[in-house]
């Protein structure tokens, strides 16, 4: 019985953590503990309990998270942010690392640009954005071909 109330902590403390987060990690393992709660109503066996709840936590979450994940995802729409990342932009101020200057526009809106890899990129250049980080393009000269 002590295992059976300790599974049920368990398990209880475990949603909890995933109504908090909403990560769609912990919930697994609170599968996993649910079973190693019902099997611990019936057999007294921890070993049992603890494979069950291993196993079953590893199975749920490696092969259901992933088809959970995109059908929860697929409404998700992407920030201003996250939709400009691989974009095409066009240098509008010459990207100069040092000097702290350099401005992008990618699909109208113009950005505080810099340069990824630390060269100065002039004015009229298209780039890519590799990324933000703040409130600035981290970007790229755009290869041509």
């Amino acid at each position: 019985m002590v295992n059976s109330i300790a599974w049920l902590i368990l398990l209880i403390f475990l949603v909890f953590i995933e109504i908090i987060t909403l990560g769609l990690t912990t919930i697994w393992f609170a599968g996993g503990a649910l079973v190693a709660f019902i099997v611990s109503l019936f057999y007294d066996n921890l070993l049992l309990e603890v494979v069950l709840f291993v196993v079953i936590s590893l199975v749920l979450l490696f092969f259901t998270r992933p088809i959970v994940k995109k059908f929860f995802n697929s409404t998700r729409t992407k920030t201003n942010y996250e939709a400009v990342i691989g974009r095409e932009a066009l240098v509008t101020g010459t990207i100069d690392n040092i000097n702290n200057a350099g401005w992008a526009v990618v699909d109208g809106l113009e950005w505080s640009a810099r340069s990824v890899n630390g060269e100065i990129i002039e004015k009229g250049t298209k780039v890519i954005v590799e990324s933000i980080s703040g409130v600035k393009l981290m970007v790229s000269i755009k290869k041509e071909g």
